[in-house]
């Protein structure tokens, strides 16, 4: 998850301004975000860190996610860590267990950070959701090569530089980002970017979704870089399979 610069005070509790800079490679790198300060230790020493491989789960017949989402305006930016869109107003939630989260922001990392039995896609994209309480709940929906994605279009219109956001001219269904097979695996985890606060409702989209391989070059060449945290441990963490 989550993700990069996200803007939720749950999700970043120090001021950005102190924070210590944390990058995707050298010594700034995955490999060294416990090391950069403080409030990113839990980079090193978290136990339930995320991505993940998801190569064995636990099958269950429970039906525990509901998604509600309608077509609205969204602001995108280019952060410098992802590609990211934040919506205007509210509307869209997903219920977990019952529990209502409202999406805050949704950011793509190219390559994908979960792996399937070792598999990288080439885009992963992060819905990012908050509770009332302040709970996070991240959706993750991966995307390989295929037919175009008509809802990816807009938001690769525009080639933003780092810094650069642009308003959408007309309103998104973020619906359309998703696989019509509603399978899915859940898990305890993290954020994926410091300071990698655990807690984090994690639910992967099994399917993918199709996009052009110009989309997915698009995506790639807008944020720059690989921006992908490597696979984490599972250690005692058990995956819930529920085939909706």
């Amino acid at each position: 998850m989550a993700v990069c610069a996200l803007p939720l005070a749950a999700a970043q509790p120090h001021d950005a301004h102190h924070a210590p800079h944390w990058s995707y490679a050298g010594a700034e790198g995955p490999a060294h975000w416990g090391e950069l300060g403080s409030e990113y230790t839990e980079c090193s020493a978290g136990k339930n860190q995320s991505p993940v491989d998801l190569s064995r789960a636990a099958a269950t017949s429970e039906r525990s996610v509901v998604f509600h989402y309608q077509p609205a305006r969204y602001r995108v930016e280019n952060n410098g860590h992802a590609l990211q869109a934040t919506p205007e107003g509210g509307g869209q939630f997903v219920r977990i267990g019952g529990e209502s989260f409202a999406l805050k922001q949704f950011h793509f990392h190219t390559p994908s950070e979960h792996t399937f039995k070792g598999r990288h896609f080439p885009l992963e994209a992060h819905f990012v959701h908050q509770s009332t309480q302040g709970a996070l709940a991240v959706v993750a929906v991966v995307f390989d090569a295929g037919k175009a994605n008509p809802a990816l279009k807009p938001l690769l219109a525009k080639k933003l530089k780092p810094g650069q956001s642009v308003q959408l001219p007309h309103e998104l269904d973020i619906s359309n980002l998703f696989p019509a097979d509603t399978a899915h695996f859940r898990l305890n985890g993290s954020l994926t970017t410091p300071p990698c606060s655990e807690g984090v409702n994690w639910v992967v989209m099994e399917a993918p979704v199709a996009a052009a391989a110009a989309q997915l070059e698009a995506a790639a060449t807008i944020i720059g870089h690989p921006n992908n945290r490597p696979v984490q441990p599972l250690n005692a963490r058990i995956v819930i399979e529920e085939a909706q």
